[in-house]
């Protein structure tokens, strides 16, 4: 795989909580130059966003629940309803950890099926910390966001020392099946370790900056 077949699978992010309208815009000028498939930023940048990459066919994708995934489900809501206002391609949530370390698959079940309705139609994504689960509570929750008929599962190690490594992505490729959309956020930093993802079965790397050929 070269650089230019993989632009399409990334997505850009910035997520720093000082993150200002100027490193918005280099994100986009970014994924402009990269031919990058999309960006994903908070939601009070989406606007920023759809403004530099208004004459493009990238997408924007805001985030809801995040890093935490601890805020009460309408809360969440009302952060995707305001993102959809602001004419977000996609969403991104994270879900209650707790909820999903507890087993309480009902509360989790609920909160997906409101996000998903919340997000009228877009794409929705729903972001694994699986730094925080064990592998059967990752694949639970995988399962719990294809039932809530969201869009993709994101695999992310934000707040542990792993990377998500092929072997996770196999696993839970397999848990969702092979038409459901799986991306992995991850510091994937040479051509040869985001091909190693994508043969796993990833369709979509969040980075915060594009591989290098290594």
């Amino acid at each position: 795989m070269t650089l230019t077949e993989l632009a399409p699978h990334l997505e850009l992010t910035l997520l720093r909580a000082d993150a200002t309208r100027t490193d918005v815009q280099k994100l986009c000028a970014d994924a402009r130059a990269n031919q990058a498939g999309g960006v994903v930023v908070n939601g009070a940048h989406v606007i920023a966003a759809r403004h530099f990459l208004d004459d493009t066919e990238i997408k924007v994708t805001a985030t809801a629940g995040f890093p935490l995934g601890a805020v009460d489900a309408d809360v969440k809501r009302y952060e995707v309803e305001v993102a959809v206002d602001h004419d977000a391609h996609e969403l991104e949530v994270v879900p209650n950890h707790g909820w999903l370390k507890e087993g309480n698959t009902d509360s989790t079940r609920r909160e997906l099926r409101d996000l998903v309705e919340a997000a009228d139609e877009r794409p929705l994504k729903v972001l694994l910390e699986t730094s925080l689960l064990n592998r059967e509570q990752w694949i639970a929750a995988a399962r719990l966001a294809v039932e809530a008929e969201a869009k993709f599962v994101t695999l992310s190690a934000v707040f542990g020392t792993r990377e998500v490594s092929p072997e996770v992505v196999r696993a839970v490729r397999e848990a969702v099946g092979p038409k459901f959309g799986l991306k992995v956020f991850a510091n994937v930093a040479t051509l040869a370790a985001a091909t190693a993802l994508l043969d796993a079965g990833v369709d979509r790397l969040g980075v915060t900056l594009a591989p290098k050929v290594s």
